[in-house]
């Protein structure tokens, strides 16, 4: 299992995505998952952006992607187990005077639940999470 964060989905979503990413994809065996967090900040990215068929049409590509996951049961949930694991991700990187985003703590704390790594191009904003990190522009 490897968790894809939001910046990876919305990559692949692009019209033209970057090759690293795609071929990174490519070499990927293991099943592709993505949290109720990203699902969350992608709707709410197509929501913040002004009316017109560019919004349309990326709309459409954002509900296609997140109900093949969804039909997979490959989104996952942030839920009391994950809860019990977000107070120690935020107080690591508060620690080392990194705070963390909450929906970031809250990704992170998702993968350790499940003990999977994570794919993101924001690998600074997990880094002391105890999450493995794979960026997959690299």
């Amino acid at each position: 299992m490897i968790i894809l964060d939001t910046n990876v989905l919305s990559e692949l979503m692009k019209p033209r995505p970057d090759k690293r990413c795609v071929d990174w994809l490519d070499t990927v065996v293991d099943e592709k998952w993505t949290t109720s967090i990203a699902a969350g900040e992608l709707m709410a990215g197509v929501a913040l952006l002004p009316p017109g068929h560019k919004t349309e049409r990326l709309a459409a590509v954002v509900t296609a992607t997140l109900d093949e996951l969804l039909l997979r049961g490959a989104v996952l949930d942030y839920d009391f187990i994950a809860a019990a694991e977000f107070g120690p991700v935020k107080a690591a990187r508060k620690a080392v005077g990194r705070p963390i985003q909450d929906a970031d703590a809250m990704i992170a704390a998702i993968c350790r639940t499940h003990n999977a790594p994570l794919a993101t191009r924001n690998v600074k904003d997990f880094e002391g999470t105890g999450v493995e990190l794979i960026n997959p522009w690299v």
